[in-house]
């Protein structure tokens, strides 16, 4: 008979700063049979139980989701979207698109006041601000498709989470405290998530309609999420807040089940989302940016090293505000984008002594080449599937807005579109006609699910982020700490991380993170180097050992997986 060992790691447990060096870090939790790292400890233990049940990566991935809109509501949800990425035991792979779409009667100007101007709060809070929710539609899906399990065995731990309650964390019952005034706007939101007392650390969070909600959809799936009660209560909110979304938006919602977008890096196949998702193309752009230069050599968090990086990033979120949108509306030059040549060319003025602003401040033409709220968990199972999932409600609390009688926040992904062509929306991204508003159509994304196999084929990396504009850039340094800086998972998700994204032109660094003659070294070559307030990103992710471990219980020696939980916020690992 096999031995279990459940465990869970907390990664506020390692209390360490991004700046600490990560040669210090303790080696990373380990599992032998499975492994869920996610955002909250007591939704990476749902995905746990199912695993422990006989379930498999994708009924894991599910029961977390589920779990995740009980104990995150902040990001994750019923009433938002996201994508998956999955890869089997034997190498196939596909990936399932579950982004918000706009309401039917959304219009490309409808943010914009009568002399064309952007008024950002239309966009970022309130009614007109949600898109159709895609999560219940996605999740079912893939579970429909690949799970193993029942629908209820995956739905239980979310429903006796929201029925017996959670115990709210530290940063949890801030959250609430500190926005109570903004809730108190909306009669639904003020009835579940404010009350007369503060909300204090350790306390415990029922959430009974929102049980009700989880039994209709485990008893009747997307049918009552899309066409029944729980559609009638989404309707009827956004009548009384004069939202946009109607039953025949619901009605007519679908996931969509996408081919991945592959590349390599030294030799690694990279799997990842493709649109309208711009993550997926973005990572693969900046690897090919940088492949052709020995990073190993030039050093982990040297001013040569991040010189590079750093105009990479410039060069990719230029194509990525003039290219990207919804494929179902818009031709993208895919395989241009992807072409190694193609970055050749966009990083042929790169010097490594001086920054040269006139470059990458504008698109490049890959036709030429054709042929912050957010949250990620990553899983693995005892055969070796994997699943990575990003799902969202956009802002933190999404539109702040929660439908009555079903206890849920909705999203506000309507700011995800281009309101004008050069307008920057809530993350400061500028997108042109390739995303502007249409019905029906889905936002732009930033979210990177990603699965990464080595040069011999095997599962290697399973990762992703929140972050809003920082998930491209986030995912992007974890690859390259692995590859090219040999770190271990866990040395890769704490190591301190830069952003640049074009507009503003700032290059962003995390608070204590590199040396100042590191920065005075960046100023130098013209870079306008900025200590950003908050972090980049809370990443959690997967490494995949082969090499025997003395130390596993037997038989499982021949597969190690390893846990990366960012101390950033209060992920955890649970694995066996």
């Amino acid at each position: 008979m096999k031995q279990c060992f459940p465990l869970v790691f907390w990664g506020m447990l390692l209390a360490l700063g991004a700046s600490a060096q990560v040669g210090e870090v303790p080696y990373p939790y380990r599992a032998y049979r499975g492994l869920v790292v996610a955002e909250h400890a007591a939704a990476a233990a749902a995905g746990l139980e199912v695993l422990q049940r006989g379930g498999n990566a994708v009924d894991a991935a599910v029961a977390t989701g589920f779990a995740l809109a009980v104990v995150l509501p902040s990001a994750g949800n019923l009433g938002g979207g996201g994508f998956m990425v999955i890869r089997f035991a034997d190498g196939r792979a596909t990936t399932i698109d579950f982004r918000e779409t706009a309401p039917r009667a959304a219009t490309r100007d409808m943010f914009l006041d009568a002399h064309g101007r952007f008024v950002p709060e239309r966009s970022q809070e309130g009614y007109l601000a949600v898109g159709v929710p895609g999560t219940v539609a996605g999740l079912l899906l893939a579970h429909a498709r690949y799970g193993r399990l029942s629908r209820s065995e995956v739905l239980a731990p979310a429903i006796r989470l929201a029925e017996t309650g959670f115990q709210l964390t530290r940063t949890q019952a801030a959250q609430l405290n500190a926005l109570r005034t903004a809730f108190l706007r909306y009669p639904s939101t003020r009835k579940y998530f404010t009350k007369d007392q503060p909300f204090r650390e350790g306390e415990r969070f029922i959430q009974k309609d929102l049980a009700q909600t989880l039994r209709r959809i485990r008893d009747k799936g997307v049918d009552d999420f899309y066409r029944g009660q729980t559609a009638d209560l989404i309707v009827a909110e956004m009548q009384r807040g004069g939202g946009l979304i109607t039953h025949e938006d619901l009605a007519t919602y679908r996931a969509v089940e996408r081919p991945p977008v592959v590349g390599t890096y030294r030799g690694y196949r990279i799997l990842s989302m493709g649109p309208p998702s711009a993550g997926g193309i973005g990572l693969i752009q900046l690897l090919n940016a940088v492949e052709p230069f020995d990073i190993s050599r030039m050093g982990f968090g040297s001013s040569a090293t991040l010189h590079l990086m750093a105009e990479a990033m410039r060069c990719v979120y230029a194509d990525r505000a003039y290219w990207l949108g919804d494929p179902d509306f818009v031709t993208i030059p895919v395989q241009g984008l992807l072409s190694k040549a193609y970055m050749r060319q966009r990083m042929a003025h790169f010097r490594l002594e001086q920054t040269d602003t006139t470059h990458c401040r504008l698109h490049g033409d890959p036709l030429a080449f054709e042929s912050q709220e957010t949250t990620h968990y990553s899983v693995v199972d005892e055969e070796g599937n994997a699943v990575s999932v990003t799902t969202t409600l956009n802002g933190s609390y999404g539109a702040l807005v929660v439908v009555d009688g079903a206890g849920f926040f909705l999203n506000n992904e309507m700011d995800d579109f281009s309101a004008a062509p050069g307008v920057p929306n809530l993350y400061g991204l500028i997108g042109s006609e390739a995303n502007a508003i249409a019905p029906g159509k889905r936002m732009l994304s930033s979210m990177t699910p990603t699965i990464i196999e080595d040069p011999q084929g095997r599962l290697f990396l399973v990762l992703g982020t929140p972050g809003g504009a920082t998930i491209v850039t986030t995912v992007f340094q974890l690859v390259l700490n692995v590859i090219d800086h040999g770190m271990n998972i866990q040395q890769a998700v704490l190591a301190p991380r830069i952003h640049h994204q074009g507009w503003p032109p700032v290059l962003y660094y995390e608070r204590r993170g590199f040396p100042m003659d590191v920065i005075e070294n960046l100023k130098r070559r013209g870079w306008n180097v900025l200590e950003r307030e908050g972090t980049s990103g809370r990443a959690h992710a997967i490494q995949v050992l082969y090499d025997p471990d003395p130390l596993a219980p037997r038989p499982y020696t021949e597969r190690v997986y390893l846990a990366g939980v960012d101390p950033r916020g209060e992920g955890a690992a649970a694995g066996y």
